[in-house]
């Protein structure tokens, strides 16, 4: 499913054992490298601990009433996984980040981004344009495959898109009219000689 990720920020985490709310998601911790959410960090009042994240992959299904686990045993702190104490301390944000293409002209600033949640990757940045520039275009949707870096500073991606050429196959067991080969046009002049 794709979905905005703005529709999961406070989205409830509901026990399987219980049915009842555990907390609430907050703001996610994404891998720059692959802009892949790994986990949230949640809010609410029965946490054990603060800071306490849940990892993607500690999330038994994603539905309508929310992020549902087995247990709060599932909730951990940011020392208990060293690869996601690593991401944490980054405190890396999409949202307010600056665009740039890869002359350094400003695109906009990060709005919210596009997730695909089948893996938890961000497919597409939602740009929100800057004052002149939003007199033609207000909003700019930048698929993951244009963006080229992602520094402390900001998101550089490439400044046009490339449209990738239809590839043409040949259908196996298809019918070859022997009287449409595709051989070069002779010339008029070529005719004569």
């Amino acid at each position: 499913m794709i979905l905005l990720g703005s529709t999961l920020l406070h989205m409830p985490v509901m026990g399987l054992q219980t049915g009842a709310e555990l907390a609430r998601l907050s703001k996610p911790i994404i891998d720059p490298a692959s802009l892949a959410i790994i986990a949230y960090e949640l809010e609410g009042a029965i946490l054990a601990h603060h800071p306490s994240l849940l990892r993607i992959a500690d999330v038994r299904e994603l539905s309508d009433i929310g992020m549902i686990v087995d247990s709060s045993d599932e909730f951990v702190r940011p020392e208990d996984v060293i690869s996601l104490q690593s991401l944490y301390k980054l405190h890396f944000s999409l949202i307010g980040m600056p665009v740039t293409d890869e002359h350094r002209h400003k695109l906009g600033k990060v709005t919210d981004f596009t997730l695909d949640t089948t893996g938890f990757i961000v497919q597409q940045l939602n740009v929100k344009r800057p004052m002149l520039k939003s007199l033609s275009d207000t909003e700019l949707l930048i698929h993951r495959s244009q963006i080229i870096e992602i520094n402390n500073q900001s998101i550089v991606v490439h400044s046009e898109a490339k449209v990738p050429e239809p590839e043409r196959h040949e259908v196996i067991g298809s019918y070859v009219n022997p009287f449409r080969k595709s051989e070069p046009a002779i010339e008029p002049a070529q005719l004569k000689q």
